[in-house]
């Protein structure tokens, strides 16, 4: 029996959110019409994310909350705000499967829907407006979010206590993940490029990394695939990632800006662009 999850639940506490979203994102409600389903609910899978301390936005970090804004920390902390903390293995998480554990990263993921496409380390460093005055703009650093690469490793982080890379490069080119606390370390399953949007879909499993090239034909950009458990309309295989405004939904919608589920389409950037995958859980 598979469970629906919901996609656009911003609340740490609680999570009752409708199938179908609305999210405030980038000054305009967005309704997306892609969900996700998982195999268990959210209750079973992040319980000490939804009400334990480990999902409060005010722990993200090593550093106090009390000194996430002091004037005496910004050339510490710098315009990426703090480093995100090393979470431990989740004792929830002791005995589970592989298919759970990919369910739980995905499902603290979601969490993050909605959040704006920034330049942090962790989602929710949310500098005030003139905090740092040499930055470029606030479509960088003000608000809270994620770029693509601390994005899927917040997720993995968080969710399952592996240390993934937040550098894109140094993350695509890793060959193993600590488990933070348990003194593991994770052998990472390297998938190359399989040159169609079918083929992907026969590999791949729910919570691989996919690593898509710039024009300029390096590695620039990651996305957390949803495989089977990601449902569209029209079939679609879908992906989350932390992205521009530059790709439409299945209604023709522009997606905004920041993490969204967004459509792993024949033709598109993604597909054609796609380099390689990791599997950090399982084989």
């Amino acid at each position: 029996m598979y469970r629906r999850f919901s996609i656009g639940c911003l609340v740490f506490a609680a999570l009752v959110c409708s199938i179908l979203p609305t999210v405030e994102a980038e000054g305009e409600a967005y309704r997306s019409p892609y969900s996700v389903k998982l195999p268990w609910s959210a209750e079973e899978l992040i319980p000490d994310i939804l009400k334990g301390a480990r999902g409060n936005p005010h722990l993200e970090s090593g550093i106090p909350f009390r000194d996430w804004y002091s004037p005496n920390n910004k050339k510490k902390i710098g315009s990426w705000g703090p480093h995100p903390k090393a979470y431990a293995f989740p004792e929830v998480a002791q005995g589970k499967s592989d298919d759970w554990h990919r369910a739980r990263v995905i499902a603290t993921a979601l969490r993050f829907q909605g959040y704006s496409y920034r330049h942090h380390h962790i989602p929710d460093w949310d500098p005030p407006e003139g905090f740092h005055t040499s930055d470029s703009g606030k479509t960088k650093t003000a608000g809270k979010g994620l770029d693509c690469s601390n994005f899927t490793s917040f997720a993995y982080n968080q969710g399952m206590g592996i240390g993934l890379n937040s550098d894109i490069h140094k993350q695509s080119d890793g060959t193993t993940a600590p488990v933070q606390g348990g003194g593991r370390t994770l052998s990472i399953k390297k998938i190359k490029e399989q040159g169609s949007v079918e083929a992907w879909q026969k590999i791949l499993k729910p919570a691989d990394l996919i690593y898509v090239r710039s024009n300029a034909g390096k590695v620039s950009h990651v996305i957390l695939w949803l495989g089977e458990w990601g449902q569209s309309s029209d079939g679609t295989p879908l992906i989350l990632d932390s992205h521009g405004a530059d790709v439409k939904d299945a209604n023709g919608v522009m997606i905004p800006a920041g993490i969204h589920i967004r459509p792993f389409r024949p033709g598109s950037w993604y597909a054609k662009s796609s380099d390689h995958a990791h599997r950090i859980l399982g084989e």
